[in-house]
């Protein structure tokens, strides 16, 4: 089974959200042959919890546009590790110290990316994201975008 299309065009609408509002290191998993609840994991990170906060009010405000509201949201007040849950995706926007720790790709490394179609003429965003799980790692993970 593989993430449905409507997944991932919900993912990549976050993905450009997210990338509107300087998120790093931005990358999709799709969790769907191993997870029955969820298709994809969205991951972004920043370097403050006020970034953090801002790429999520601006995931939200994307979504919200498709009449799309998460189910469940975790970690707001932190603003260190969000969590919106929209059934279909799950959004992780973390502070960057906490993703360097909690390392999300590695624990999922076995899941393939979905390709979020990002801009080419953002370079920090594809090549921070094909350079940071093998720099965490230690191994040739696959590269995001």
């Amino acid at each position: 089974m593989t993430a449905t299309q409507s997944s991932i065009d919900l993912v990549r609408a976050a993905a450009r959200a997210a990338s509107e509002k300087l998120a790093q290191d931005v990358i999709a998993l799709d969790v769907s042959d191993h997870l029955a609840i969820t298709d994809i994991f969205f991951i972004a990170s920043a370097p403050t919890e006020r970034q953090v906060n801002a790429i999520v009010d601006g995931i939200e405000e994307e979504l919200l546009k498709l009449d799309l509201r998460p189910v469940r949201r975790e970690g707001r007040s932190e603003g260190r590790w969000v969590l919106l849950d929209y059934a279909d995706i799950i959004v992780h926007v973390q502070h960057e110290e906490d993703r360097v720790f909690y390392a999300l790709e590695r624990l999922w490394k076995d899941c393939p990316t979905v390709d979020l179609q990002l801009d080419a003429a953002d370079p920090s965003l594809k090549s921070a994201a094909a350079a940071e799980p093998a720099a965490e790692s230690g191994d040739d993970a696959t590269t995001a975008n």
